[in-house]
């Protein structure tokens, strides 16, 4: 896509991801939601099956996708958990399909070191784990391969992590918990080099600190790892505006720009087109401003 490839700065995609690679984007990437599951929040099962999944594939690679992000299990407040064959089922056979039929990128969103380590033989190129790799056996999945890997802050867990979220210091507490969490994958042998960070919007955060976080992105630069932000579609929007969640694209595509306006090096969004666009205004906006 027009980021990669105007860039071209490595054959190696792996390599490409790393935080020497997002330190020289000028416009962050764009990654695709493609959630497979029958509870998704945001599309209601719309691709749980296996040909509509494809054509959103499709979809989001003519309207100039960077990476899709492929999730086989909801983590939508209240949700109820996979197991893992129910999630190898979903995942594994669509990312053949798509490393067979398509030249795109591909994440998965997981955080079971089975699924990681099977999605990783067949290919995916980051795993994108809500859970940071603190489930068993997820740090060694990683340490024994090349794949990027983006850790995100929850507090809590799914089933109950907005009952009453609590922080001393949101910031200060989010950063705590990701130098751990980069500490813990050192010493696994994971080189912070290929590291994502996500703060969690809508993970275990009230209405106000979701916004807080947005506000003050910036205060991660000083960890030197690049930020993945996921605000696309959420609560943070729809309780704001009062808006369903078919109607919340005016505010998924402002929080975006905020994201990249504080050096966000990746967009997670639904909206794969019209984020695309938003963020070439803002690119040839900036080209001007200094």
């Amino acid at each position: 896509m027009y980021f990669l490839n105007k860039l071209n700065l490595y054959k190696d995609f792996k390599m490409a991801l790393t935080n020497k690679y997002f330190s020289s984007l000028t416009q962050p990437l764009v990654m695709g939601i493609l959630n497979i599951t029958p509870d998704s929040f945001s599309d209601g099962g719309k691709f749980a099956s296996f040909d509509n999944a494809l054509k959103q594939v499709q979809k989001m690679i003519d309207d100039g996708v960077d990476i899709i992000d492929i999730g086989g299990e909801s983590t939508r407040p209240g949700a109820v958990e996979v197991s893992e064959a129910d999630e190898l089922a979903r995942v594994i056979p669509l990312l053949k399909a798509i490393k067979t039929n398509y030249d795109i990128k591909v994440s998965i969103d997981t955080s079971k070191a089975a699924v990681m380590a099977q999605s990783i033989e067949q290919g995916a190129d980051i795993i994108n784990d809500v859970r940071a790799l603190q489930n068993e056996g997820c740090l060694n999945v990683l340490a024994n391969s090349d794949v990027p890997v983006c850790l995100m802050h929850m507090q809590g867990l799914p089933r109950t992590m907005q009952n009453n979220p609590q922080y001393s210091d949101l910031i200060g507490d989010i950063k705590q918990f990701f130098i751990e969490r980069i500490e813990a994958c050192e010493q696994a042998g994971i080189n912070q080099n290929r590291i994502i960070l996500d703060p969690g919007f809508g993970f275990g955060k009230t209405l106000e600190q979701n916004y807080q976080l947005l506000a003050q992105l910036h205060k991660f630069d000083d960890l030197g790892l690049s930020i993945l932000s996921g605000t696309s579609r959420k609560s943070m929007i729809g309780n704001l505006l009062e808006r369903k969640v078919d109607e919340r694209l005016a505010g998924s595509l402002t929080t975006a720009i905020i994201a990249a306006q504080q050096q966000a090096k990746i967009i997670r969004v639904h909206d794969v087109k019209e984020t695309v666009d938003a963020l070439k205004v803002l690119a040839i906006t900036q080209k001007y401003q200094y």
